[in-house]
């Protein structure tokens, strides 16, 4: 009769974690118990019906959230009818992990600015805990010892049940624990973690051995523990030895993107927001919505990967979805963002994908969550970046007779810019070399092993031409080495190439200094100087593995060149002149017949809308100079401008006398004014003030459905203002209150949105006393 009570009590509470001899170490069972449907009795089934039934491997354990119940007390053999006496054995009283910012832990990992109740380390570097327990503590004979557990299906084989048994010495690489302190009934310890150890949140108990089973701390929420990338560490794979570039790729909250052409380089500030509250827990929601295994986050090449994947929404539900179109009716434009911290947080709360994002937002958002995660990563500008459909070295412009740009027949682009990132990490799976500063990208631009992500591709690679290692070096190497191809169709559809372009793609590769605001420019990280030997030997290698290289076209005579100059610093709205300036370098007569098409056009390079479209014919005496001007007029472009204002010339040149075909591509950035903020009040902590923010109407039309978003003043959210209209010439103000809560520096960043008129922003530094 016991027996059978027995054994039915085993069924009806929830399984019991591996049971273990006294003599043996403890440990939990990689399993879950889920109970069969009941009868109308309510009584259960005979056995248990586990979630992994007839599988010789336990369910994927990919979800950080997840977790099944521990027991209090894990007896050894059968649950007893009436509980033992445990006199005599410890007890754990309270277990204090010091998470408050100003306490040891977080100082000494640099994890103070996290706004996180609970305790963030950095991986790789000993932290401390106290353990209040019920009498001194005995090393002799008491068996005391820390468990961490990851995920539903804890398991010690892969890394998440965590066993850390007190020793007398903590060993670099294992985890361990250790006694620095005992004073009464207060046990202070040490604990180490390996510097490879999965990233996340993990569950802490404190266990103790007696004779009837294993005792354990009861599930408590504050002394979870998230464990991070350690740069300080050097055997952690993404360890940084400089400690102003630790500051600038890791601590640092506040940046810059650069954007425009390479002759016209535009900067704005963004809050990455990486410290503030919750943003760690949204980040740790990102991978496990990917649904990545959880004992596959401690290598920084894999949570690269995924993060690539899961900030576009592409094929996986990420982050945010890429819009294009200038038509952003039921969502956000993109250039209205300031932050990421809105947008994981819209995400991470609704569980939905944000509207909408652009390379600089995908490149943002990746910043913040890589550099959460203990990540070195920076954002980086490439300025005319092919965007290659086949990621070899043609970037393929197909023009009619007329010299006309033929849209359905040209899939490859040339983007103004395009942003990614760089993140610094060990790549074991490279030769050594080839570690450093990794290319990761988010934009969803080509698939890569069926998703679309990109990277990591090691930059030293991609400059010397190394395109055979993983992650998606081609397609990198071709955003910066491709050659502009221009081809000619003919009435009976062949195509005849004409010019062949090699210094176009890469002009200039742009992230910001290391503690400064100002630029930086890497292009010769991830190229050679045009012509070089080395240049040269570059492309030998990527053609050996596969980049194919485009063939010159035949010897054309080159007798006669055009150039194009336009004013600096055009404001929208404003008639601008483009000049044209002929040379002719023979000693004979030339002639042009020269066409102009103007277009406004999107950032990458796709085109909306022509606004020009001119026929010059130009005569040229021997080794003459002659010159011709254009007029752009305002209201050509000004009602059919998209955000970044960008408009594109496409001038061709025929000379008949030689059959000599020119082309050149002339972008034109107008500018926007600024955004002007300002503040009324002394600059104090404590102190409240009023940011005031003007805006001037520069369009020779009335603005509609104006949106004015400012970041800074709540950390976690931006303070957004609408107004139904501004007319022309007409001064948009308005005044937001603020205490200054925060020391040291502050950005405070605004933008104004409206369909007429996007890429309008502004901003105010404060430093605060």
């Amino acid at each position: 009769m016991y027996k059978e009570r027995a054994e039915r009590r085993i069924h009806i509470q929830p399984l019991p974690l591996r049971t273990v001899p006294a003599a043996s170490s403890p440990g939990l069972q990689v399993c879950r118990e889920e109970m069969s449907d009941v009868g109308r009795d309510n009584a259960p089934r005979s056995r248990p019906v586990m979630s992994h039934v007839g599988r010789s491997a336990t369910p994927s354990n990919n979800n950080n959230d997840e977790e099944n119940p521990v027991p209090d007390f894990q007896y050894f053999g059968l649950t007893p009818r009436s509980p033992p006496s445990l006199q005599g054995f410890l007890e754990v009283w309270g277990v204090e992990v010091h998470a408050r910012p100003d306490d040891v832990n977080k100082a000494q990992h640099h994890t103070q600015f996290y706004d996180c109740n609970n305790l963030v380390v950095r991986r790789g570097q000993p932290f401390q805990i106290t353990v209040t327990i019920s009498r001194p503590y005995k090393a002799q004979t008491d068996k005391l010892w820390v468990e961490l557990l990851i995920g539903r299906y804890p398991s010690a084989v892969k890394g998440t049940y965590i066993p850390i048994y007190l020793q007398d010495e903590l060993v670099k690489g294992r985890w361990g624990a250790k006694v620095i302190s005992a004073q009464g009934n207060t046990l202070g310890l040490s604990v180490l973690s390996p510097a490879d150890c999965i990233v996340g949140r993990f569950r802490m108990y404190v266990a103790i051995m007696t004779s009837h089973g294993i005792r354990r701390t009861s599930r408590d929420k504050a002394t979870d523990i998230y464990f991070i990338f350690n740069p300080w560490c050097k055997e952690d794979a993404v360890y940084l030895s400089d400690d102003d570039q630790r500051q600038e790729y890791v601590m640092n909250d506040v940046g810059c993107i650069y954007y425009g052409t390479s002759t016209d380089v535009t900067s704005r500030s963004w809050i990455y927001g990486q410290f503030e509250r919750n943003v760690l827990n949204a980040c740790i929601h990102v991978l496990d919505r990917a649904r990545m295994p959880l004992q596959s986050r401690g290598c920084p090449i894999n949570v690269c990967r995924v993060a690539s994947a899961m900030i576009n929404s592409k094929d996986d539900a990420g982050v945010l979805v890429g819009c294009w179109d200038g038509k952003y009716i039921d969502g956000v434009a993109p250039t209205a963002w300031n932050s990421s911290v809105e947008i994981l947080l819209l995400y991470y709360k609704n569980r939905q994908p944000v509207c909408f994002g652009q390379c600089w937002v995908f490149a943002a958002v990746l910043n913040t969550v890589l550099r959460c995660l203990g990540l070195p990563t920076r954002v980086v500008t490439n300025f005319s970046s092919a965007h290659d459909n086949d990621a070899n070295l043609h970037t393929d412009i197909i023009l009619d007779q007329d010299g006309k740009k033929m849209l359905e027949l040209t899939k490859d682009s040339i983007w103004n810019y395009h942003c990614w990132n760089e993140c610094w990490m060990l790549r074991a799976d490279l030769p050594p070399r080839y570690g450093g500063w990794q290319v990761v990208d988010a934009t969803p631009q080509e698939t890569s092993e069926g998703m679309y992500r990109c990277g990591p591709a090691s930059v030293i690679a991609v400059k010397e031409g190394q395109v055979c290692f993983p992650y998606d070096a081609p397609f990198v190497y071709a955003e910066v080495n491709s050659d502009v191809v221009y081809w000619t169709q003919q009435n009976d559809g062949s195509l005849v190439k004409g010019e062949v372009k090699t210094d176009e793609i890469g002009t200039l590769i742009l992230t910001k200094q290391v503690g400064s605001d100002m630029r930086m420019n890497i292009t010769d990280l991830y190229k050679y100087p045009e012509g070089s030997r080395e240049e040269r030997s570059s492309l030998e290698t990527a053609v050996h593995f596969g980049v194919v290289k485009p063939e010159a076209p035949k010897d054309l005579p080159k007798d006669v060149s055009v150039k194009v100059q336009v004013d600096e610093n055009i404001m929208v709205g404003s008639n601008f002149t483009l000049a044209l300036e002929f040379n002719n370098h023979s000693n004979e007569s030339r002639s042009a017949e020269v066409q102009i098409y103007g277009y406004v056009m999107f950032y990458t390079g796709v085109p909306k809308v022509q606004v020009t479209d001119e026929n010059i014919e130009v005569e040229m005496e021997p080794n003459e100079v002659q010159q011709a001007q254009v007029v752009i007029k305002s209201k050509d472009y000004e009602d059919k401008l998209v955000e970044q204002l960008t408009l594109q010339f496409l001038i061709t040149a025929t000379v008949p006398e030689t059959d000599q075909r020119l082309v050149i591509e002339k972008k034109v950035t107008l500018q926007i004014p600024k955004l002007r903020i300002s503040v009324e009040g002394e600059v104090a902590y404590g102190r409240e003030v009023s940011v005031v923010v003007q805006f001037t109407n520069p369009l020779t039309k009335t603005l509609e459905h104006l949106v004015l978003r400012v970041d800074g003043l709540d950390f976690t959210r931006p303070d957004l203002m609408l107004f139904s209209h501004l007319p022309e010439n007409e001064t948009l103000r308005a005044n937001f209150s603020v205490v200054l809560r925060r020391h040291g520096r502050w950005k405070i960043i605004g933008s104004l949105d409206c369909p007429a008129l996007r890429q309008v922003g502004g901003e105010l530094e404060l430093h605060v006393q």
